[in-house]
């Protein structure tokens, strides 16, 4: 793959996940998005502290788990991810853990959503 096909595949990531986020923001599933900027810059502060936070567990030999429980603690971890990207991106509020694990399952089904209809299109 080239430079420029990586480059253009992260944006299409990046804008897909601002629209996801942006969504989830409209809906009032545990954060606020001022507008469709804001979503964009969170879904690339989100991608790049997942990455980095994929690599140092992968440096340490830690796994998240797989079964019931390893699906919670990813959960655990998108919350925690999105409560700091709330942190970090102006216009982007999460209202606490609890609302950033509403948030996290919201993001994650409005994703599948996406996906699954964007398969059917096709």
């Amino acid at each position: 793959m080239s430079i420029v096909g990586m480059i253009i595949g992260i944006l299409i990531g990046a804008l897909f996940g601002g629209l996801i986020i942006w969504i989830v923001g409209k809906l009032g599933l545990g954060l606020e998005v001022s507008g469709f900027g804001p979503a964009f810059v969170a879904a690339i502060v989100i991608a790049v502290l997942n990455g980095l936070l994929a690599w140092v567990l992968s440096v340490l030999g830690i796994s998240l788990g797989t079964g019931i429980l390893g699906i919670i603690v990813h959960l655990v971890v998108a919350a925690l991810v999105l409560m700091v990207a709330g942190n970090w991106v102006k216009g982007l509020v999460v209202k606490g853990f609890t609302g950033a694990l509403i948030g996290a399952v919201a993001i994650a089904a409005v994703g599948w959503l996406i996906a699954w209809v964007l398969s059917r299109a096709v």
